[in-house]
């Protein structure tokens, strides 16, 4: 049986990772993989998150398995507060379930499982970019795939009004999943006055949101990067969210996520978790724990969660640095990326990534002869960036710019 497999070509993004980690060169950048670097280059563990783990250490008793198998009330209490703030009619109104998910990528895999097992028909609308491994998950789960228009690269800049056409081709109860902040890749978002049109839209249609939510924090703060997903909640009744802590808490091998959905009533939400548990039940069984922990314990604790946005606020301080600094530099050397003539799309993106303009061929150059690792996309980790490493890395950019000429 085996002897017929033949090897599968490399994920675009992980794989990027693996040829960075066998590259010899001393003065190698990775700007591949969406993983959060302080100034020195590494990945940290946040102190609050040091606290609550030796508090989860001090008390633990059991490894038995989390009980029911859709994650903790509390948990699930922490998800909701969040996303929606504490005092959402959502909330009061038991409207949304929450289920612990392995991941970001957990619960979207989860949702294409929901969604093809109670709701075949359903077609699902990415953005055109999106992230690489959207299509393959729902594609996966069985769910059949189409685009609209999101990004246009004339003006490094969201390409509204051909999206807003192209909602108008989706049809009643079908999904379209947007990005709740930080658009990966572009990093390009809407505005808070889209956003409202977006929602009017989709309700007209009777479409469906799927919000994948994995960098709450990341873009202008916690509640301002959650405005576009609870204007989809004005004015529409029902949504799915997909939420992920790995970047927001750098918990990324804990793969702590969430899926919730929030319904018309209690009753239909009620039923939509029922049959969640079911998905759950037939994937990966049961969640893991400790993450969830970890974030149950910062989170329902004053100090804690004061502490952690704290942290939080550090790494968005420094992912928007970076963008100004990378900017800058690439202006201080006469390179300008924008097809507008300046850099400055660089500094109002948002989040981890910047869709930086650069051809397919300028990545590999880069890649083959300075080590710099860009996925080929030209999707670049602003959080990748250092002090350190920006003169190495835009004298390599304007190199390889110039020579295009």
């Amino acid at each position: 049986m085996f002897d017929e497999v033949t090897m599968a070509a490399p994920d675009a993004i992980l794989g990027l990772t693996e040829a960075f980690k066998k590259d010899p060169n001393s003065q190698k950048i990775n700007l591949g993989a969406g993983v959060y670097k302080d100034q020195n280059g590494r990945t940290p563990v946040l102190a609050s998150v040091k606290v609550a783990e030796q508090r989860i250490l001090d008390h633990e008793d059991t490894k038995t398995y989390i009980s029911p198998n859709s994650g903790t009330a509390e948990y699930a209490g922490c998800v909701q507060q969040i996303l929606f703030g504490a005092d959402h009619p959502i909330v009061s109104s038991r409207r949304a379930v929450s289920v612990h998910a392995p991941g970001g990528t957990g619960a979207l895999r989860l949702a294409g499982d929901y969604l093809k097992s109670n709701h075949s028909s359903t077609t699902l609308w990415l953005s055109d970019p999106t992230w690489a491994n959207h299509g393959g998950v729902f594609e996966a789960a069985g769910l059949k795939i189409k685009t609209f228009p999101y990004f246009d690269a004339s003006t490094n800049s969201l390409a509204f009004d051909r999206m807003i056409k192209g909602f108008a081709q989706i049809a009643p109860g079908d999904v379209v999943l947007l990005h709740a902040c930080c658009h990966n890749p572009t990093g390009v978002d809407p505005t808070i006055e889209q956003w409202q049109q977006m929602a009017g839209q989709l309700a007209k249609q009777g479409v469906v949101p799927l919000i994948d939510f994995a960098y709450q924090g990341f873009g202008d703060g916690l509640e301002q990067d959650a405005t576009g997903m609870r204007t989809l909640c004005d004015h529409l009744p029902e949504l799915l969210i997909c939420s992920s802590f790995s970047k927001n808490f750098a918990l990324y091998n804990e793969r702590v996520g969430a899926l919730t959905v929030v319904a018309g009533s209690s009753a239909a939400a009620e039923a939509v978790l029922s049959r969640l548990k079911v998905c759950v039940r037939r994937n990966y069984s049961t969640p893991p724990a400790h993450g969830s922990s970890i974030v149950t314990t910062v989170l329902q604790d004053r100090e804690l969660r004061r502490q952690w946005e704290s942290e939080l606020k550090q790494m968005r301080d420094r992912i928007n640095g970076m963008r100004t600094l990378f900017a800058d530099s690439l202006s201080a050397r006469g390179v300008v990326l924008g097809s507008d003539g300046e850099n400055g799309f660089i500094i109002r993106q948002r989040g981890m990534f910047s869709f930086s303009g650069l051809g397919k061929e300028q990545v590999q150059v880069l890649r083959e002869r300075y080590s710099i690792y860009i996925v080929g996309g030209g999707r670049i980790n602003v959080a990748g960036m250092t002090v350190q490493n920006m003169d190495n890395l835009c004298d390599a950019i304007a190199a390889v710019v110039r020579e295009d000429g």
